[in-house]
Order: C-alpha cells, then structure tokens, then sequence
C-alpha cells in the first residue's frame, strides 16, 4: 500500500511517524510504503511566533530539520505539490515528479492574506510569520504610550492567540512601568470575545480587571493607514497609534489553486475526517473545514485517529475509529499565569482560573512539543 503525506507540519509528520511504527513489519516486507512531501526542509513550532513578538522565544528555537522528526522508514521530499489528481491517485509536484497514492493524507495547513483588508497590511503588526513577529516585538520595544487596537478577523490559526496576546501586552506594559500610558482595545467580530462562549464568559471578567477595554460586532472593513484609524463594516471607527491585527487567514495556496474548497479550506467529514467524495483521502490540520480550533493540539488527535484507521483499513479491510472533535490547548493569561481549554463536539470547555502553575506547564510544553511532534506523546 501506497501512503502519501502532504504537508510536513503537526499533523503531516504525527501521522507519518505514528504509520511508520504501527506498520514497520509491513515497510520491511514490502507490503507498505510511507512518503511525505513538504515544501521546506526545516520544522516550525509555530505557537512559539506569539514569543517572539514579546521577546521570550528567539526564532533559532523555533525551528528543527523535518528529516530529524521523521521516523527513518518515511520516505522524504521537499517537493511542494502543485497539483491534485483525485481520479487518478496521483499528485504532481513543482519539481515535475508524479506521486501515485493508495492512501493520501492532506495536511497542508493555512496561510495569512493581509491584502484582503484595504490598508492592513501597511497599518498592521501581526505575529503569524517569524518576520511579523520580529517586526511587531522591535515596534512593542519602541512603543511609549498612546492605544493599542487588537482587531480579529476569524477563522484564524489558534483561536484564543488573541486574547492571550492581549493580556501579554498588559504584562509587558506593566513590567515596563507604563502600562498606566497605554490604552488597550480589543476588537471581535461576533457579539462576544471569542467564537466559543464559554472562553468569552472567563475572558470578559479578566478584561475588566486587567482594565482592557473591547468592542464587539467589529468586522474589519478597512484601515487607514495614514490617519490611523480602522474602520469596521458596521460602521464603527478605531483610532490607534499602533494596530496589532490577527488577519484574515486562507486555507493553503495549493488548497485555494486547485479549487478544493472555498477558501481554501477543504470539505472534511468531521468524524471520518475523509475529503469529500473520496473515501481514500483524508485531511487534518488547518486545512480542513471541521468545525474546531485550527491548532497543532486538534491536528495531533485527528493525525492519531487517521493513522489507527489507515494502520486497521491494512489490518482488516475498514477504518475502526473516529474523531471526536477533541482539542485542549493552554491560554496565557499574562506572562505568568495561564488556564486550558478542553472540549470536544459534545462537550464545551470548563475553564479554570489562571494560574502559575499551569503557565509553567505551557513554558514545559514548548520544550516538549518537539517529542509530541515525533508521535511520542
């Protein structure tokens, strides 16, 4: 059996290690082969960008050889993939190579596109690429007072980014002595501070307390640039000195030039996480339209539900699990407090109040992500 992984991020490389172990007899007898393709040789942690832009990561922690993470018996390419032939069980690559498939799994993530808000990207900071989050920390260390406006275009990578970089903006002005000289304003699109409410009912009190003030029913229409000022298409308006925006996000350019989904962002069973139409192609990570948080926390459990069904589909002839629609992913809550978001489709999160303690488990966690990522966690 032929399995092709496209997309060497979480998700990408979790399901080929997990392949790798689980079919290990099977590789050595010939019965299976493992490749995975990706379009750069070098591994990302991306939730670490938010630390850089508050100088607590440096960018050399970010980043590992992807060879490094990959069990030896997965065959590996950088090749981005240019094209998909769903009919045919074949993918074709920039280098002009074709890729025939039993299994494909697509874990090709999302991107960023500023562009597609008039002004933002000459107006706005953002910490979603390693460049950005440099560009937003040396303009933070510049900052001496005046309003800062977050607005938050959804979906987004890592839902509650936003609000965890908020409360770190009120630590950091804090620990400068002049968060007295600053005024932070919180913009969200819907009528609450985040998409999943009981993340808004914890956060609301604490911004309150931390004296952050937030506007809701916000849709960033367009910003000027110039003048300083962004403009909602409701009608409201957002002076600023400095603007930190989560931008509008796309799933893949490959997703978005193949035509397979709006957005980019590809049609996917929420339970089978199979593509639409095809029950030989799966799809986890960013990329897919279920609807839960796109972050490397709801990529790692469906890369694991993907693998056990590709490992019984060899085994016995059919998948024998599904995906729940699990996530738990830490929030901080300043730079030394933290809570955790954990829930399902069936269940929403209960979160806790803050503490060290669980900050102090986030801050272990960003060392051993790099252990999950093999598949070993």
């Amino acid at each position: 059996m032929r399995i092709l992984v496209v997309g060497g991020g979480t998700g990408g490389t979790i399901v080929a290690n997990h392949l790798a172990r689980r079919l290990a007899d099977d590789i050595r007898g010939n019965k299976a082969h493992i490749t995975l393709l990706s379009d750069t040789d070098k591994h990302m942690y991306q939730p670490g960008l938010l630390y850089v832009a508050f100088g607590q990561m440096s960018p050399d922690q970010l980043y590992r050889d992807e060879a490094s993470m990959l069990e030896s018996a997965v065959d590996f390419h950088v090749d981005p993939v240019t094209s998909f032939d769903f009919d045919h069980n074949e993918v074709e690559t920039e280098s002009g190579a074709n890729y025939p498939y039993d299994i494909l799994v697509i874990a090709t993530g999302s991107r960023i596109e500023p562009e597609e808000v008039p002004g933002l990207n000459e107006a706005a900071y953002n910490f979603f690429t390693e460049e950005n989050a440099l560009r937003m920390y040396k303009a933070l260390r510049e900052f001496k007072g005046g309003t800062i406006a977050m607005t938050v275009s959804v979906p987004h990578k890592c839902p509650v980014s936003p609000i965890e970089a908020i409360f770190m903006l009120h630590d950091y002005f804090k620990e400068r002595g002049i968060r007295d000289q600053v005024r932070l304003q919180y913009y969200y699109p819907i009528n609450k501070v985040h998409t999943t409410a009981n993340v808004a009912k914890w956060a609301e009190p604490e911004f309150q307390k931390a004296g952050i003030e937030y506007e809701t029913l916000f849709n960033l229409k367009e910003v000027d640039a110039e003048n300083k000022i962004a403009f909602s298409e409701e009608g409201s308006e957002a002076p600023f000195d400095m603007l930190i925006a989560i931008p509008p996000h796309r799933g893949s350019q490959v997703a978005d030039d193949n035509q397979m989904g709006d957005g980019g962002w590809i049609p996917t069973d929420r339970h089978k996480l199979t593509m639409e139409g095809y029950d030989n192609v799966y799809v986890i990570g960013d990329c897919t339209n279920v609807p839960v948080s796109k972050t490397g926390s709801a990529a790692h459990y469906e890369a694991e539900v993907v693998a056990e069904n590709i490992t019984s589909i060899m085994r016995i002839g059919t998948p024998v699990t599904e995906y729940d629609g699990k996530v738990y992913c830490f929030i901080e809550a300043g730079f030394d407090r933290a809570t955790y978001n954990a829930f399902d489709y069936y269940n929403l999160p209960d979160l806790k109040p803050p503490s060290k303690s669980l900050h102090r488990f986030k801050v272990a966690y960003n060392k051993m992500y790099w252990t999950t990522v093999r598949g070993l966690l």
